[in-house]
């Protein structure tokens, strides 16, 4: 009930004025989100780098309407991108970018949408880097993975975001457990009705261990989105039971959330990629994090009603 609110009030421009305004917002957001310009994308990058670990930006921006919308975005990425590599931060694949092909022009113009992440593909393997395509609300899974297909042939590291809570996803799993596939496996955060996603935590985690499965079992690149101990400790016994190395799965994590335990993981071995999201766009996000997570909307709450 409590993760239907909050995804509720992720579309309430009333909420969103609300916490747009509240005085402590930004102080809040800051623990979740990198910034809102390239620059502070870039310095989160380099302080998450020299703690030795690797990361994936996301440039905040989705429900596009319109051209300049998607051109702008699209932009946004090349800029990211040329400025990690000028960095030197697109070494050894240690940071790569995500994207939503929904920011790019999806829902309007699928052809154009496509055309921009071939652009952003383009950019990133110039830069010695690569692409994840996020996955979003389960009518658009066709449509991405479509893409996706396409991208993959010119440019094959683009990785895919597989969702748990969807129904079909333990077919998607076995489709793309191939050879040179990047996956990235997590629960899934958007409201999904009954016939097509599980409903129940418990359901959703028994979902997420069997794609695992079928992902550590296959030759592709498992990347095990998850903050839950439970699931990182299946993953870390499944990588011994199917004899893959560290260098041949990794952990993902999100900003702000279990900093200490990627870093543990790191110190252990694995590639832990922290996803790092910026940008003016940062509601929407947000509010899927808190539903996500529930036990995060007490932090926040506190700092809304904390005084400065």
């Amino acid at each position: 009930m409590l993760r239907s609110a909050i995804l509720a009030a992720a579309r309430s421009p009333r909420v969103e004025k609300l916490v747009e305004t509240a005085p402590v917002s930004r102080d809040v957001v800051k623990r979740f989100v990198a910034g809102t310009t390239t620059d502070d994308a870039l310095a989160a990058t380099q302080q998450l780098a020299a703690s030795g670990l690797s990361i994936t930006l996301d440039h905040l921006g989705e429900d596009t309407l319109n051209e300049a919308q998607a051109t702008a975005t699209t932009d946004a990425y090349l800029e990211l991108l040329k400025a990690l590599d000028s960095a030197g931060l697109t070494k050894n694949g240690q940071s790569e970018v995500s994207l939503k092909l929904s920011a790019l022009g999806q829902a309007f113009d699928e052809a154009k949408a496509e055309r921009n992440a071939r652009e952003i593909c383009a950019a990133a393997a110039a830069a010695g880097t690569t692409v994840t395509l996020d996955m979003e609300d389960h009518t658009t899974t066709d449509s991405t993975l479509d893409i996706l297909a396409r991208l993959r042939r010119d440019y094959p590291s683009t990785g895919a975001v597989l969702q748990a809570y969807l129904r079909r996803t333990e077919a998607d799993c076995r489709e793309l457990a191939t050879a040179g596939s990047r996956v990235r496996l997590c629960k899934g955060a958007y409201k999904e009705p009954e016939h097509v996603a599980y409903q129940s935590d418990l359901e959703v985690d028994k979902s997420y261990v069997r794609c695992m499965n079928i992902l550590m079992a296959g030759d592709g690149y498992p990347m095990l989105a998850t903050h839950d101990p439970r699931l990182i400790a299946i993953g870390e016994d499944r990588a011994r039971w199917f004899d893959r190395e560290h260098d041949r799965f990794e952990f993902q994590m999100l900003y702000g959330i279990r900093p200490e335990e990627q870093l543990r993981l790191s110190r252990l071995g694995y590639t832990v990629r922290v996803y790092v999201p910026y940008g003016t766009q940062w509601y929407g996000y947000l509010m899927r994090r808190l539903a996500e997570r529930p036990a995060n909307l007490g932090f926040f709450a506190r700092a809304l009603m904390s005084k400065k």
